[in-house]
């Protein structure tokens, strides 16, 4: 008993030191943990509060990108110094002519045919006209017997001025002979004259070609009663004479591109049966007036054609290099807006847009010229939306009344350059 008692007492006193020890070293234990679990709990705060604050500006970026509108934008280009523009032109022989006939009567014979070519003075047809020829027979008759009355009456004229010297006759009667002698002069004049009318009239039995050229139509055939063409009644041309080596090209010009056309330019002619070429021409005339009804300028091409390959009457497109203005710009049509107060385009400016006013020029189908407005350098939005009519600010708006948008330039959004 003794010794289980010293032993305990040694055993407790060797775990004396070793209990105070473990009560001393728990209180650092419960610092270090505490430290340890504050320091996890701070780093939690710290990164939910960053995560919070990164996420939050994200949120901000993302809403202010969400917030700007992207839109295509363009820039104008400069119009070419001179634009083409393609009229439809009617082509006229440059001398053509109707024949028609000057006499009454009916055709006895025709000499050409449409496609023949003739010379000027050819004899092209010929009329029998009975009745002219009997007024012109019954005409020379009149002067034969106005001659023989003016031959007697000059007989008895110089027979009574001779007598009168002898008193043998009175002066009464040699102012007598004297005066028939001159009535019957005057009938001779006056039947000479009515002979030359039929003979005129009958030279007209004979047609003839009055100049050069290709017959383009023959509209009578032997039998036809034929009326003279200065007559009251129904006139038809006995045959159509066109001078193709020459062409004549009419064409009319809308008004908006009147000031550009000048006397002495060129223009090319093409053809739908001509396919590969084109023929020059030059612009000789312009009926310096706009046609009221049409609101067009009337202007002459004259085109050389000596081997005749044209053809009169033809349809041609002609083709015309009308100088522009020098500071017009050139605008895709969707660009355009049109509102009540004119036309509008957007022009982006330091990331915002305004609406401004513009002039529009000639209309290209796709493109439309701009006279007045815009700059080369302006960006113009493509496409613009109805909300770029800003009228009082809203969410998506400046102060000011712009609207701020993000652009992207069109060349990069469709992959162009």
């Amino acid at each position: 008993m003794p010794q289980e008692t010293e032993e305990r007492k040694q055993i407790g006193g060797q775990a004396l030191p070793s209990n105070d020890a473990e009560r001393q070293q728990r209180p650092h234990r419960r610092w270090l943990s505490l430290a340890i679990a504050l320091i996890a709990v701070a780093a939690l705060l710290v990164s939910g509060i960053w995560s919070r604050v990164r996420a939050r500006t994200i949120l901000k970026a993302e809403t202010a990108q969400v917030a700007l509108t992207p839109v295509s934008v363009v820039s104008p280009k400069q119009a070419a110094p001179a634009q083409e523009i393609i009229l439809p032109g009617n082509v006229q022989p440059f001398t053509t002519a109707p024949i028609y006939a000057r006499t009454n009567g009916y055709l006895k014979k025709w000499y050409v045919d449409i496609g023949a070519r003739v010379k000027q003075g050819q004899l092209l047809a010929v009329i029998e006209t009975p009745e002219v020829d009997q007024q012109l027979q019954q005409a020379r008759s009149n002067l034969a017997t106005a001659k023989a009355n003016l031959e007697l009456a000059s007989i008895t004229k110089t027979r009574y001025l001779g007598l009168l010297k002898s008193n043998a006759v009175s002066q009464q009667d040699a102012d007598n002979a004297v005066g028939t002698y001159n009535a019957n002069k005057a009938i001779v004049g006056a039947d000479q004259a009515a002979v030359d009318q039929y003979a005129a009239l009958a030279s007209f039995e004979k047609v003839y070609a009055p100049f050069d050229g290709i017959v383009t139509s023959r509209n009578t055939d032997i039998g036809d009663l034929i009326n003279s063409g200065s007559g009251g009644g129904v006139k038809t041309d006995l045959f159509h004479i066109a001078q193709p080596g020459k062409l004549r090209v009419y064409v009319n010009v809308p008004e908006e591109y009147s000031r550009g056309i000048k006397v002495g330019m060129t223009a090319d002619l093409s053809l739908a049966e001509f396919p590969d070429r084109t023929f020059r021409g030059t612009l000789v005339r312009t009926a310096d007036a706009i046609t009221v009804t049409t609101r067009t300028l009337l202007i002459e091409i004259d085109v050389d054609n000596p081997t005749g390959t044209l053809l009169t009457g033809s349809y041609a497109e002609v083709h015309l290099a009308v100088p522009a203005q020098s500071s017009t710009l050139l605008l895709p049509v969707n660009t355009l807006l049109f509102r009540s107060e004119g036309l509008r385009v957007g022009v982006v400016k330091d990331g915002k847009v305004a609406l401004t006013a513009v002039t529009p020029g000639h209309d290209f189908g796709n493109q439309i010229e701009i006279v007045s407005g815009l700059k080369p350098g302006d960006q113009v939005i493509i496409n613009p939306p109805d909300s770029l009519m800003v009228r009082a600010p809203a969410p998506n708006t400046m102060s000011d009344g712009s609207a701020r948008y993000g652009c992207v330039p069109v060349d990069r959004m469709h992959g162009r350059t």
